[in-house]
């Protein structure tokens, strides 16, 4: 929503104030949208490795289990906090750089740090005085949360504005914006499966045998030289966009005194006030299905180190498993990219997106369910044969890594059909479909918010281990499922088509 102009003559006697005042300005070429949308491949790369390796990595550093959770809280925090903030600034930035991409420059620097403070943790804490011989090593549990909290702002800087900027470069034609934001999608998709299949590899670290040191065993080794190709993959295909793609500078004008500017959360607040119905039970919906979502995407590799390979933080059993969750992941995120291209002809086979989205959401609550059997199966094994600790069985491994696989189908669903059907919801109730889609967003960090801050007690409490968190996803994943199909509204076929077209890109 823009600020209100007066239709006033101006009048120079009165004190006034600055806002920005955008010229209307042709579509430009796809090429160069191509360019900006290359940086989301960057932006998450960063991303899959922190899903992928980073709980596992706060472990070997000595972060207790049940704690590990709260270093996620940045995460939804930034999401709610930081990205309105720098949509809403950009937005009316008058650098004569342009409007987007001083911010995609900070955030690109800024990742580059964050990520060096993560990688360097261990080493900057043992020449601050860590002793290796402890299992906790808290200074470079501080430099590791720091850098992790960092990254996650600076993450969240980047994505924003380089939506923006493919937004401005589109000028309003339909077609280039759908365009613009496949090609965002395509990256983000690249990204993924680049992130995912370095941190699965075992000799990373070899190409640069400097990132292991007698603080840093061969996983942080190997975390440290994903992070350097991290930081080379963004900072090349940032300035490449950067110096290609110019970004017009927006003029100031002045606004006469008394004349109303709303500030971000102001008009974010006061959209939640113009809700309609329909709106309200999608929030609910969304809010009860990412309680079931967050904690696969905290403890997924987590899960495969532990419970499935039976080691430890700091173990091979437990760095072979986590390695082998890092496949699964880059296995599910090429799932999701095919299944992306599914989601319209899907949504028509079995009545409606609404459905199809509530059909996927008991897939979701049977995958959760099938993590206690192939962790039961990988306990027996290593009971029966301790050898088996590090070497679970072809099944285990198969049947862990089908999961990971299923699980990129609801994950496509997730990750479109809420936004489409958002953005239906706000038109046929005449709301802004760009607020509401940040309203929207509401329902997703603060439940992200809420498992992260409650889930290590909760698994603490039954013994520890990840399956508690998982079979509270079970639950929450069959609960919205049923939610979907009985509370949203079905849209009219007109709709449907326009919100089985829509997507996005993943969560943060």
């Amino acid at each position: 929503m823009e600020p209100p102009t007066s239709t006033k003559p101006h009048d120079t006697t009165k004190p006034s104030t600055l806002s920005v005042e955008v010229s209307q300005a042709k579509p430009s070429p796809l090429r160069k949208m191509f360019a900006v949308a290359s940086i989301a491949a960057g932006i998450q790369f960063g991303w899959a490795l922190q899903l992928s390796l980073l709980t596992p990595y706060s472990q070997l550093l000595g972060v207790p289990h049940m704690w590990s959770s709260f270093i996620w809280l940045c995460g939804p925090i930034s999401g709610l906090v930081v990205q309105p903030i720098v949509g809403y600034y950009s937005d009316r930035s008058t650098s004569r750089f342009g409007r987007r991409r001083p911010f995609i420059l900070a955030g690109s620097l800024a990742v580059a740090i964050a990520v060096f403070l993560i990688g360097y943790a261990a080493d900057i804490g043992h020449a601050a005085g860590d002793d290796l011989k402890k299992k906790t090593r808290p200074r470079a549990v501080a430099i590791f949360v720091i850098g992790f909290w960092i990254l996650d702002v600076a993450n969240n800087m980047l994505q924003g504005p380089c939506r923006a900027f493919l937004g401005d470069l589109a000028a309003g034609d339909h077609k280039k914006t759908r365009v613009a934001n496949g090609f965002f999608s395509f990256f983000m998709a690249v990204g993924n499966v680049l992130g995912y299949a370095a941190g699965s590899l075992k000799g990373l670290h070899k190409i640069f045998p400097f990132t292991e040191t007698k603080a840093c065993d061969v996983f942080c080794a190997n975390l440290k030289s994903c992070f350097f190709f991290s930081i080379l993959l963004l900072l090349v295909l940032a300035t490449a966009a950067l110096i290609y793609v110019t970004d017009e500078a927006v003029a100031a004008r002045e606004v006469e005194e008394g004349e109303v500017q709303p500030s971000c959360f102001s008009q974010l607040f006061g959209a939640l006030k113009e809700l309609k119905k329909p709106m309200w039970m999608l929030m609910l919906v969304t809010a009860v299905n990412w309680v079931g979502w967050f904690p696969y995407f905290l403890f997924d590799t987590d899960w495969m180190g532990r419970e499935v390979y039976g080691g430890n933080a700091g173990e091979e059993a437990y760095a072979a498993g986590v390695r082998v969750g890092s496949l699964g992941l880059m296995i599910n995120a090429v799932v999701l990219g095919f299944m992306s291209l599914a989601v319209e002809p899907l949504g028509r086979m079995v009545g409606g997106v609404k459905r199809l989205w509530g059909i996927v959401n008991f897939i979701l609550a049977i995958g959760f369910g099938m993590t206690v059997v192939i962790t039961k199966v990988a306990e027996h094994q290593r009971r029966l044969n301790p050898a088996a600790v590090g070497h679970p069985s072809d099944a285990v491994k198969v049947s862990s890594l089908v999961f990971f696989g299923v699980l990129g189908i609801p994950l496509a669903i997730t990750f479109s059909v809420p936004f489409a059907l958002a953005s239906i919801y706000s038109s046929s109730s005449g709301a802004g479909q760009g607020l509401s889609l940040g309203v929207l967003n509401l329902a997703i960090v603060v439940p992200q918010m809420v498992v992260a801050a409650l889930n290590g007690p909760w698994d603490s409490l039954f013994g520890g281990g990840n399956l508690p968190a998982f079979m509270v996803g079970a639950v929450a994943a069959a609960l919205s499922a049923i939610m979907a199909i009985v509370l949203l509204p079905t849209p009219k076929p007109a709709e449907e088509a326009k919100a089985a077209s829509m997507a996005t890109g993943g969560f943060h």
